[in-house]
């Protein structure tokens, strides 16, 4: 069994990440921690706990995480993902937040790291406040950790917040430079534009919805606000993202998940900006070895988008 920790903002995408590691027999998920992000904290925790009863697995351990970044100013998602981060679709049975854990989720990653040495994968698809905030209550435990997988992150200076700043990573900076600068497991990242070149056909997200699954016609139902906002003209050239399908999130758990999901990618020291007046929260690569630094990360190039396509269509079965 592959034992996860997921660390999430929950908006849509988080959501089918999350319910494509849930479909998987063979994955453990030790523990979800929640941040900001996408939506405000509160309703991260509370969407959290809404995809965990479509599955019937309430008895995953939730935990609350950051409200607002390491520094600077808050940053939301909301005209994507709607205001309440899944939609704006309502749950009058929604669970109520006394289900969450009492520990905190920098603690919890490192308490289920410690106690699983060599075991855990952590898979980061929110501003990665909460990992840095672990790193700073516990510089070592990343040692503990099998590998962290990222979403997250440019190589190409595209942006999709800010010129050239994908979201992630522009919500909190600081947070982003702390994990790549301090986390020495191996560590991959599926970065904006990797899952802008690897999105899938309309046609393929309209079968994947039509199936006949309580689980479909809940994923129909969240992501009706996100899908209409992206088949907009004016969302596709606002965000550059490309024609197509493009679920962000579950790039970075379908190759935790599945070790020969990618078929290539490169190896590389990363930094990220945090000064610059359009490039702050951009990912730097450092090609030249200028930054001499010993960790370097794995950059993915490409998947095995059949394989990809049949972990999203497990999801909702």
């Amino acid at each position: 069994m592959k034992k996860l920790i997921l660390d999430v903002d929950t908006g849509v995408d988080d959501a089918q990440a999350i319910m494509m590691a849930l479909a998987d027999p063979n994955v453990e998920v030790l523990g979800i921690t929640c941040s900001h992000g996408n939506t405000k904290l509160d309703n991260a925790c509370k969407n959290t706990l809404r995809v965990l009863k479509a599955c019937n697995r309430l008895d995953i351990p939730v935990y609350r995480g950051c409200s607002e970044p390491v520094l600077g100013r808050k940053r939301h998602a909301g005209d994507f993902h709607g205001k309440d981060g899944l939609g704006d679709a309502p749950d009058p049975d929604a669970p109520g937040l006394e289900l969450l854990q009492k520990r905190r989720a920098a603690q919890a990653i490192i308490k289920i790291a410690n106690e699983n040495p060599g075991e855990v994968t952590l898979v980061a698809t929110a501003p990665l406040t909460n990992l840095a905030v672990a790193a700073q209550l516990n510089p070592s435990f990343s040692k503990n950790l099998k590998a962290l997988y990222i979403m997250g992150g440019n190589t190409e200076s595209r942006g999709n917040t800010t010129v050239c700043g994908e979201f992630n990573f522009v919500a909190d900076p600081e947070a982003a430079y702390i994990v790549l600068d301090r986390y020495t497991c191996p560590t991959y990242i599926a970065t904006w534009e990797f899952s802008c070149r690897n999105s899938l056909p309309w046609s393929f997200c309209d079968a994947w919805l039509a199936q006949d699954t309580e689980k479909a016609r809940f994923m129909e139902k969240i992501s009706l606000h996100t899908r209409t906002m992206v088949q907009t003209d004016r969302y596709q050239k606002e965000l550059v993202s490309g024609p197509g399908f493009n679920t962000c999130d579950t790039y970075a758990m379908a190759a935790a998940i599945d070790d020969t999901l990618v078929t290539e990618s490169e190896e590389v020291a990363v930094t990220v900006e945090l000064e610059g007046t359009h490039t702050r929260g951009m990912m730097v690569l450092d090609y030249m070895d200028l930054l001499k630094k010993k960790h370097k990360v794995f950059i993915m190039k490409s998947i095995d988008l059949e394989k990809f396509k049949q972990l999203l269509m497990n999801a909702l079965k």
